[in-house]
């Protein structure tokens, strides 16, 4: 006995003659199981809902066809608000400039960062002139003071400013244009 065993018969429309009629026969119930799981799971019901639908397609007929529908839409709506709490317990929204959570720590992270870093670095040495020496002085992790860089690079403390910023200026299209240059989906250009 198949699910479709359950449902009248209905017109041809190429599911077997019951495809609407299997709908009919189940939409109030999926939609009242959905609707009382929803929100213990933490997902919209027509989202939950249309996981149900999508596993009862799946199985309307062959081996894998439910022989009580009625409880087997139960347990389908059961199992995939579970499934939706795992996912919100692991997943989590990405907000630009917003927190970074558990991915701070992560070894891809450190990964991405050290990439970074190495990346900034490299540029930081094409740069012209004195600018590869002034924006190492002034990342140096002791933290030097103007007057400190200023006596290290043998430059008036005045024109660290103006010069930091012409610098930066360069730095800044300097990595735009890399980031720019690879083409679409990644391929290089």
């Amino acid at each position: 006995m198949t699910l479709l065993d359950h449902v009248p018969e209905a017109p041809a429309d190429g599911t077997g003659g019951r495809g609407p009629a299997v709908v009919h026969a189940l939409h109030a119930l999926v939609r009242a199981e959905a609707g009382a799981e929803a929100q213990a799971a933490g997902i919209e019901a027509a989202d939950l809902e249309q996981a149900v639908w999508l596993r009862l397609l799946e199985r309307r007929t062959g081996p894998d066809a439910p022989a009580d529908p009625a409880r087997w839409v139960r347990a389908a709506v059961r199992a995939e608000a579970r499934t939706a709490r795992r996912r919100a317990r692991r997943e989590r929204a990405y907000t630009p400039g917003g927190p970074l959570g558990d991915w701070a720590g992560s070894p891809e992270r450190i990964a991405v960062g050290a990439d970074e870093r190495r990346a900034l670095r490299d540029a930081v040495g094409r740069l012209p002139g004195r600018c590869p020496r002034l924006i190492e002085a002034m990342l140096a992790p002791h933290d030097p003071t103007y007057r400190e860089i200023a006596g290290e690079l043998g430059m008036s403390q005045g024109s660290l400013g103006p010069t930091r910023s012409r610098c930066l200026g360069c730095l800044r299209r300097m990595l735009a244009a890399e980031v720019a240059s690879p083409g679409l989906r990644g391929e290089q250009g």
